[in-house]
């Protein structure tokens, strides 16, 4: 059996337990896994509470970022790395699976460039933001994850990364998933949220498009109806099967065994 990455994601109504038994049943039956989380819909709320509400950016492709000051990264990293990470950590410890926590800073696991200066539209004028702490994952760093499911644990990662010059960099969960199962030459990749995958017609679940050829992913048809933050996972999806991914599946992280509910077909298959 080959490598599973699992991307679930932080927004409302993700059954967390319901994805760590799951994974768990699978490790034990002698799947290998490695867990990537999000923790936007947390971190929202925090920073609200800490006087620091979350500000997003709307750059000229139509895709958003969170503009990431420091005060946003030391946040974003409390929760992420804190709260959401040992939540999980925790639900796999239960279930009996030694899992192993950490952020893509640690090690140097997600390590890419940050930006020097961020393109973002406002009042229809294209203006640059500067000072941000965001980035791309670039590279992963294999030798330590594989050195971790050699030993039996399983890697549960999350954001931030760490840029070249060792500056923590906000980054998107969905394409560095994408990244380590590229750099894995994973079978699957699974992005998991609270919608059962890509609709044709959103929020109409009834619209899920079941399957799409990644040589078509970027067919007009498809990008039209991926809005917002699906974009980037649309993105993330071709990039990884044209990088040697056996199939991305986004599927529905609301329901009980979600993983394999994925692997067996559920939700949007690329392939």
């Amino acid at each position: 059996m080959g490598l599973v990455v699992v991307k679930v994601g932080g927004s409302e109504g993700i059954n967390y337990e319901a994805v760590a038994k799951d994974a768990a049943a699978l490790w034990k039956s002698g799947q290998k896994l490695i867990i990537v989380h999000g923790g936007s819909s947390e971190t929202n709320k925090i920073a609200e509470v800490l006087g620091h509400p979350a500000q997003f950016l709307t750059h000229p492709g139509g895709m958003t970022s969170r503009l990431t000051d420091r005060r946003t990264l030391e946040i974003f990293e409390m929760i992420y790395c804190g709260l959401v990470n040992k939540r999980i950590v925790e639900l796999f410890q239960r279930e009996g699976v030694n899992a192993v926590g950490l952020s893509g800073l640690d090690g140097r696991i997600f390590e890419g460039k940050r930006k020097d200066a961020v393109k973002y539209v406002e009042n229809g004028k294209i203006k640059i933001h500067r000072g941000d702490f965001t980035g791309s994952v670039e590279k992963v760093n294999v030798a330590l994850l594989q050195t971790l499911l050699d030993s039996g644990y399983l890697p549960v990662l999350t954001p931030p990364a760490v840029s070249y010059q060792g500056d923590a960099i906000n980054t998107d969960g969905d394409t560095a998933a994408a990244m380590l199962a590229t750099a894995f030459g994973a079978e699957a990749l699974l992005l998991l949220s609270n919608i059962p995958g890509l609709l044709a017609n959103f929020p109409d679940e009834a619209s899920l498009i079941p399957e799409i050829p990644a040589a078509r992913l970027n067919h007009p048809q498809y990008m039209a109806v991926a809005q917002g933050r699906m974009k980037k996972k649309v993105l993330g999806a071709v990039e990884a099967v044209q990088g040697g991914v056996g199939r991305v599946v986004f599927g529905d992280a609301r329901l009980e065994e979600p993983i394999r509910r994925a692997l067996a077909g559920g939700g949007t298959v690329v392939h």
